[in-house]
């Protein structure tokens, strides 16, 4: 018996964000109801009219500041579980703090929220990232869920408003992991939930919610169409380059199935879980995408292409790998390839006049 079975009430934060929104579909279209939270009531009118076929099984609330003790407190009544997503991705701030602190209070928030008296929750599903598994290492490595970035948190401890972006944002999704198991240990006695923690990497794949133009699509998503459609960002990249910058990699759909098999699945209960396709280098985008253009992109015949790789090239080193075998053994995830997950995306960006 699934522990939230279809039926029953989530609420999912930060709703009319890109991985959220897959999740609020993927609720609907497998028989949840779902509550949505978003900052503006302009935002939540944007979702009920997207997801308008469902009637009264999607339903939205505003939650204007996610830092504030309490501001889940009506949030969360009568609701079953919770997918919690909501956390600041900027990497314009100078200050670290601007993305630690909502991320960590924010967290603390839901938690607390979910724990009062009368709650129904049963589960929480937390979003975190691999962001906060990883460390900088000039060798490649392998990482697993016992790993932690430990590392970006002391580098933002010491030089503060002179790290780089990227060592920023890892340590706010590291220190808001590390927040959300530790509320699990010290209130282990009284709460009534468990916990699952997801880590995806860059995540990948069509669109779901609103998004005028590609300028306004968010960090990977935007970055992804850069460098694979817009010729303008992958010009002044080396092969070296397209051939070792990467990371791993996951479709936004199979995160959003990931989360709905995390409501259902008892063995999955207060364990840390990443999720990933496996990894990848940009010019490997660039080949899928030219090997299918322009049949699903047809407005784009000449994307960029890079450099492409051919059989007589040194073999690919990807510097950053997951073992996902604990994904495999309790959720059993079926991964979208690069052809589906672009033959998809394409499909989409063409149907948005992009």
């Amino acid at each position: 018996m699934p522990i939230v079975p279809p039926g029953g009430r989530v609420l999912v934060t930060g709703a009319n964000g890109y991985i959220a929104a897959w999740i609020v579909r993927t609720l609907l279209e497998k028989g949840y109801r779902v509550r949505g939270t978003v900052r503006t009531e302009d935002k939540g009118l944007g979702l009920l009219k997207i997801f308008e076929r469902f009637g009264k099984s999607f339903e939205i609330v505003v939650v204007p500041d996610i830092t504030k003790d309490g501001a889940f407190d009506d949030a969360v009544e009568d609701v079953d579980a919770i997918a919690h997503t909501a956390s600041p991705v900027n990497f314009s701030t100078e200050d670290p703090q601007d993305l630690i602190r909502p991320a960590v209070q924010g967290t603390g928030s839901i938690l607390r929220s979910a724990s009062q008296a009368g709650s129904k929750v049963q589960r929480i599903v937390f979003t975190s990232s691999t962001a906060a598994v990883l460390e900088a290492d000039p060798n490649p490595r392998t990482f697993t869920e016992e790993n932690w970035n430990d590392l970006s948190v002391a580098q933002v401890e010491r030089d503060g408003k002179d790290n780089l972006p990227i060592t920023k944002y890892r340590a706010s999704k590291t220190l808001a992991e590390r927040a959300a198991w530790k509320f699990v240990e010290d209130n282990e006695a009284v709460i009534k939930w468990d916990l699952v923690v997801m880590n995806p990497p860059f995540v990948f794949g069509p669109i779901t919610h609103d998004v005028p133009t590609p300028s306004a699509l968010g960090l990977s998503a935007g970055q992804f169409y850069n460098i694979v459609v817009n010729h303008s960002s992958e010009g002044g990249k080396t092969p070296e380059e397209l051939r070792s910058t990467g990371n791993c990699w996951v479709d936004v759909r199979d995160l959003a199935e990931a989360q709905v098999l995390a409501l259902q699945k008892d063995s999955v209960a207060n364990e840390r879980v990443i999720i990933s396709a496996g990894p990848v280098v940009w010019q490997e985008w660039l080949d899928v995408a030219n090997s299918l253009a322009p049949t699903y992109l047809p407005s784009h015949p000449n994307l960029p292409k890079g450099f492409p790789i051919t059989s007589s090239d040194p073999k690919i080193v990807h510097q950053i790998q997951y073992d996902t075998s604990k994904a495999d053994r309790l959720l059993g995830i079926k991964y979208r390839t690069k052809e589906d997950l672009i033959k998809d995306t394409f499909v989409d960006y063409e149907a948005r006049g992009w």
